[in-house]
């Protein structure tokens, strides 16, 4: 009886739904583990848009909460940074002479506030008249392509920021691909995070072995024997981690929507440039339930609804960027540690969102974290940004999406074409200016041509109408 006992609650041999069994320590650890994996991709997006790495912490641990909330404590999911966003920060913060204004950020995180309010109008249409009905408006043959616009139009940031120093960027982008690819357990898992701290421990190490401080740009730094092309970290940010409290308040006013919009022509613009990405994330979001669903034998898509799963997203991300933190969304890194713990109860993944909320409360933390190289940063979002644009692929080729049917491949063009090769619309309304990104005028293109064109072959399907059968399925029929 014992031995029967043992094998019941022992983590990673059979499925567990209630962690209380394992005991509070158990607990702890394993919501430990959680925060880890969401911790290095959640981190990574404020550093690459100039967004509080405190206030990404707070909101990621709120908006999981109020996730769990809504989905009547059901789903065992986390809500990180949102990578998808990236390109609408990047479109609203970028001057017409490449240079980034870091004032426009809240204005961005307006039009975030506002994607996110889009998935309450789908989650209710949802509930109204049911989700195959919604679906055939958003085929894998427009998601796709949006996605890869999103990861290629990201690409040459990536480069500059590898140009400051190769070796450390290259450095960076192996680990994350050896971790990645060779990995085992937990290693594989949270490649990203492994990434940066070995490309970090390399930078630290040459600094103090091999640094010199040099100029560039008026700023200066620490670089390998003074070279410019050689940077390793900055001294002001070098100063700030010194100077910074340990225990502080996680939100700037001033960088929040309520403290930082002010132009009523640049926010319209805004709203306009970043709402069609939902378009994409709505469907991430469903495919992360699915999988979620299908990791843990339960679907959550029919209990507690995907209605709901969409109304937590959403919420969440609207509340996380109206004060000043990315949009939140379902972690795969999360899902791949239900894979390895085999343990399903959404009270360890809450475990994680207090431990994130914690550390959100240290500004010394934050400015640890803000001190990382440059060149980190892009060899990590060298690969980062390739795979959203592979995700998009892989949108297409699981749903067989029929290339040799001329509407799919003038669909995919356009969308392509407009994403990256044109400036977007701009035009005047009632006084007011208003420019629309070239991303959002590629996804409305690309909804309306796939409306119009006849030949239309795509059916969303849910099946798990059993207990046995808890898959999500997308397809394609000829």
């Amino acid at each position: 009886m014992a031995k029967e006992k043992k094998k019941k609650i022992a983590v990673g041999t059979e499925g567990i739904y209630d962690a209380r069994k394992l005991g509070a320590p158990r607990m702890i650890i394993l919501g430990f583990q959680h925060m880890f994996a969401m911790f290095g991709a959640t981190v990574l997006v404020p550093l690459l848009t100039g967004l509080s790495i405190s206030t990404t912490l707070l909101f990621a641990g709120l908006g999981t909460l109020l996730f769990h909330c809504l989905t009547k404590f059901k789903v065992p999911a986390f809500l990180g940074s949102s990578f998808a966003f990236l390109g609408g920060y990047a479109a609203v913060t970028t001057l017409s002479d490449g240079t980034t204004d870091l004032e426009r950020l809240p204005y961005a995180c307006l039009g975030v506030a506002c994607a996110g309010l889009v998935y309450l109008v789908l989650a209710a249409v949802i509930k109204i008249v049911g989700i195959n009905k919604v679906m055939k408006l958003f085929p894998p043959i427009v998601t796709g392509p949006i996605i890869m616009a999103i990861g290629l139009g990201l690409a040459p940031s990536a480069i500059s920021n590898c140009q400051s120093n190769w070796t450390l960027a290259i450095i960076a982008l192996a680990l994350v691909i050896i971790f990645n690819i060779f990995g085992k357990g937990m290693a594989k898992i949270v490649p990203i995070l492994l990434g940066l701290l070995g490309a970090v421990a390399v930078a630290v190490i040459l600094a103090l072995t091999l640094g010199q401080n040099v100029t560039v740009d008026g700023a200066e730094y620490i670089a390998v024997n003074g070279s410019s092309s050689m940077l390793l970290f900055s001294t002001d940010k070098l100063q700030a981690l010194k100077d910074a409290a340990w225990i502080g308040f996680p939100i700037d006013w001033g960088s929040t929507v309520f403290g930082g919009v002010k132009d009523s022509s640049l926010a319209i613009s805004a709203i306009i440039a970043i709402i069609p990405i939902s378009l994409a994330t709505m469907m991430e979001h469903i495919g992360d339930i699915s999988a979620i669903s299908a990791t843990c034998n339960k679907n959550y898509i029919e209990d507690p609804g995907l209605h709901r799963t969409l109304l937590g997203d959403g919420l969440a991300t609207t509340l996380a960027s109206l004060f000043g933190a990315p949009a939140n969304t379902t972690y795969g890194e999360n899902t791949g540690v239900l894979v390895l713990s085999k343990v399903y109860d959404p009270r360890v993944i809450r475990i994680a969102a207090y431990f994130a909320i914690f550390f959100s409360l240290s500004p010394k933390f934050a400015a640890a974290i803000n001190l990382m190289p440059t060149a980190v940063i892009g060899g990590i979002s060298f690969v980062l940004y390739g795979m959203i644009s592979a995700i998009g692929v892989r949108n297409v080729v699981e749903a067989k999406v029929d290339f040799s049917k001329s509407r799919n491949t003038i669909i995919a063009a356009v969308i392509l074409v407009l994403a990256l090769g044109s400036n977007g619309i701009s035009f005047s309304l009632g006084g007011t200016a208003i420019s629309i990104s070239a991303l959002a005028t590629a996804s409305v293109v690309g909804i309306l041509l796939n409306v119009i064109f006849p030949g239309k072959d795509y059916v969303f399907k849910i099946s798990g109408d059993n207990a046995d059968d808890n898959s999500a399925e997308v397809s394609e029929q000829s």
